[in-house]
């Protein structure tokens, strides 16, 4: 294999694909990028099992051919080539990497024992608006679970029922859901989706109005954009129904100035942030809610003027959780609706209720 391209290019490529390297295997070849030189193309692949990427770019290509190179190794060394012309040649042992009047070289595996990334995925589809999409992921995907108790809890669960969209994750102390709408389907349909995967989605669409077409087949997803393909597995099972976890009525609720409310609970949670429980506490009476914390760093204790409807109540919670819920909504006014000090209670933007976050609170001396 023998090719010339701009540093700046394999680059960008290789930033892109090394995400789907994987970094916990006994198996060498998965921890590696393939470079596939074809005809005028340089294609740069990589997978874990669970997800991949390609992506392609423009190479002026002296000897066609395939090699494997260690991924982090490799973008590692790469990006610091991004102002030069590189040359790329491998008698499928080796690979020397020209640039300007230097060489150097590194040992490669062979692509025989690369796996077979499939890509014939197209038996049903979704279209929907790119910013949409980009919406539902950042709207979402923070609230899926990071451990492997429970596998399906980190994903996000798309259900598309004729132009009606709900994206929902949860972790077990919170849930957020988003409704809105996409542009076509080939059918209704449900799909739980790795939130690791979305975000690799989130990164490689741009921001336009165009739309983005989800391809779905037996257990696979896949999108392109541009140069660049992403496939994945998805989660099977039954994911939770969020309808037996949110409450139907609530007798207290609070509506208050978003960019108020989120400055102080902001602060509130600097003060907790290295505690374990990194509680807050919102105490809600008369046309107030009194948000504060307190550490070994220091107390906040700040009034933010509100319209209360229904009993007072002092509730506490994870800092993070509602910091994140907050920071996700994009009204003037948010709403907050709760029951009681120890059920969970709810987020929303006050007019358009297209999003909602529900989240545990902890019970404390005062509350228990």
């Amino acid at each position: 294999m023998k090719l010339v391209c701009e540093g700046i290019d394999i680059s960008e490529a290789v930033l892109k694909v090394v995400k789907a390297c994987s970094s916990k295997t006994t198996v060498p070849v998965m921890e590696c990028i393939k470079l596939s030189a074809v005809n005028d193309s340089l294609t740069l692949s990589a997978t874990d099992g669970e997800i991949a990427i390609i992506k392609t770019i423009k190479a002026e290509i002296y000897e066609e051919g395939s090699i494997c190179v260690p991924g982090r190794f490799f973008s590692d060394f790469i990006k610091k080539l991004e102002g030069v012309q590189i040359t790329v040649s491998s008698d499928g042992r080796t690979m020397d990497i020209e640039y300007a009047d230097s060489m150097s070289s590194m040992q490669v595996l062979s692509a025989d024992d690369f796996p077979k990334i499939e890509l014939d995925i197209n038996a049903n589809s979704f279209k929907i608006k790119t910013k949409d999409l980009k919406n539902f992921i950042s709207s979402t995907s923070f609230c899926c679970a990071t451990d492997d108790s429970r596998p399906i809890l980190k994903g996000c669960q798309f259900v598309i029922e004729g132009d009606e969209v709900c994206v929902t994750s949860l972790d077990g102390f919170r849930l957020a859901t988003v409704t809105g709408k996409v542009v076509s389907s080939t059918g209704n349909m449900e799909i739980i989706c790795p939130a690791r995967t979305l975000n690799e989605i989130d990164k490689m669409i741009p921001d336009t109005e165009e739309e983005t077409e989800v391809f779905v087949q037996q257990g696979m997803i896949l999108v392109s954009s541009g140069n660049t393909i992403l496939t994945s597995r998805l989660y099977g099972g039954d994911f939770i129904k969020k309808e037996n976890i949110i409450a139907k009525s609530y007798i207290t609720t609070v509506k208050v100035a978003k960019d108020v409310f989120k400055a102080s609970v902001d602060r509130a949670a600097i003060l907790v942030k290295n505690d374990r429980n990194s509680l807050i506490v919102l105490d809600i009476t008369g046309d107030l809610i009194v948000v504060s914390s307190n550490s070994e760093m220091g107390r906040v204790n700040e009034p933010v003027k509100a319209e209360v409807s229904g009993k007072d109540l002092k509730i506490a919670m994870n800092s993070k959780f509602l910091t994140e819920a907050v920071h996700a909504l994009d009204e003037e006014y948010i709403t907050l609706s709760f029951n009681n000090s120890i059920q969970p209670f709810i987020c929303q933007n006050d007019v358009n209720k297209d999003k909602l976050y529900l989240i545990l609170p902890v019970r404390t001396s005062n509350n228990a």
